[in-house]
């Protein structure tokens, strides 16, 4: 055992229980450890990590795993002080903000004609279209409160710091709302946890969802598209679970074009899917009804949290399942979204987004200990539904 530390030392003895120690490096000024113990772990890590960081509590430490190329680390690190308590009035303010803003962006949605300039003419839409407002704002809303609380409950049941959720209001957008987001206040303590935390959030949205999207598209008429589209009109993008989902209320794929163009329909709707073009004029699409257009955004909601990359939840799984090999997925991921910025620009701000708050993964307290195989099978779900509900091009 090469030790570089001389003098009293309590932490290596109780280190040394769980782990067959080869080197001890004790840390200075420039190093984040108070000490560094490199070797072979003797037993199952879950279980001498759980006994550590209880053994350790009172003299204020905490155990990191960590599995680097040739060797198992275990450093100690000094204890991050008790997450202090969210002020709960935020999140609701926040929350009535963001329903405020959804109900505009409803009714707004439902109405057919020019938007007037004058705060009482907007009103006037507003009151005029409650009705649908509403089913779009309290379905859109469903959704988000489904995913953020999956996400919270995974945490609380893990026994981790989470806050509650933030909703973002965006008011006279599409969906009123940037989203929601809960805040991690303390690390995971393992890739398990920061799987389930990570993937409750998206099959909790998925769940209340993909009912509302069905009903919504039962509501929905499908017509025929004008030769010659008003200014302002959209093209909602396609995901493989949306295009089932029509098919399923609808018995086609849509938007139908009035012809291939002698194409294959196979290669004609590969075309469509990653590019959105040509548009299909003439031809036939599901004009969506409100509780329609909330379902979808839900989808889309997923898909962007399932963005294999970062602090988003599909990035949380790709690291659940390789570790820091995950990163080597993201030079992937940039390449794709920024050749899809062509046809979609988005997704260059989302390239920018990810670069610049994304590139590091959620790092836990135990890296060595790996996913049990019906948690590897939920990460790998978690991938397949993100492959199901990845829109390329959101909006054309």
């Amino acid at each position: 055992m090469n030790e570089t530390h001389s003098g009293s030392d309590l932490l290596t003895p109780l280190v040394s229980k769980y782990f067959d120690i080869e080197k001890v490096i004790w840390g200075g000024r420039e190093q984040r450890f108070v000490v560094r113990y490199e070797g072979l772990l003797k037993g199952d890590s879950l279980k001498a990590h759980k006994a550590l960081s209880t053994a350790l509590k009172s003299e204020k430490l905490t155990p990191h795993f960590l599995d680097e190329e040739e060797t198992q680390v275990i450093q100690l690190i000094p204890s991050s002080p008790e997450p202090k308590p969210s002020n709960p009035l935020v999140n609701l303010v926040l929350f009535l903000l963001t329903f405020l803003s959804m109900l505009i962006a409803g009714t707004l949605y439902s109405y057919q004609g020019a938007i007037p300039e004058d705060g009482g003419g907007l009103l006037s839409i507003i009151f005029g279209n409650l009705d649908l407002g509403l089913s779009f704002a309290l379905s859109l809303l469903g959704i988000l409160f489904a995913h953020e609380f999956g996400h919270y409950l995974a945490g609380r049941f893990h026994k981790t710091a989470v806050t509650l959720p933030y909703f973002l209001p965006f008011p006279f957008s599409p969906f009123g709302t940037l989203g929601a987001f809960i805040q991690l206040k303390e690390p995971p303590r393992n890739r398990r946890e920061l799987l389930d935390i990570g993937i409750a959030g998206p099959l909790a949205g998925l769940v209340v969802a993909i009912p509302i999207l069905l009903f919504g598209l039962s509501l929905s008429e499908v017509r025929g598209i004008p030769l010659s589209l008003p200014e302002g009109n959209v093209f909602e993008g396609n995901s493989i679970l949306y295009l089932a989902a029509k098919y399923i209320t609808h018995g086609q794929l849509l938007p139908a074009p009035i012809s291939y163009e002698g194409l294959s329909p196979v290669i004609y709707w590969l075309r469509y899917f990653f590019t959105g073009l040509p548009t299909p004029l003439g031809g036939v699409d599901v004009f969506l009804h409100p509780i329609a257009w909330a379902g979808w955004a839900g989808l889309l909601v997923t898909a962007l949290n399932l963005i294999p990359a970062g602090q988003l939840d599909g990035g949380h799984l790709l690291y659940s399942l390789f570790g820091k090999n995950a990163v080597k997925v993201l030079p992937i991921i940039f390449l794709a979204l920024a050749g899809l910025g062509f046809f979609w620009s988005g997704w260059w701000l989302w390239v920018f987004l990810i670069y610049v708050l994304g590139r590091s993964h959620a790092q836990p307290l135990d890296q060595i200990t790996q996913l049990d195989g019906n948690r590897r099978l939920l990460a790998l779900l978690g991938l397949l539904i993100f492959v199901l509900v990845f829109t390329p091009i959101p909006l054309s």
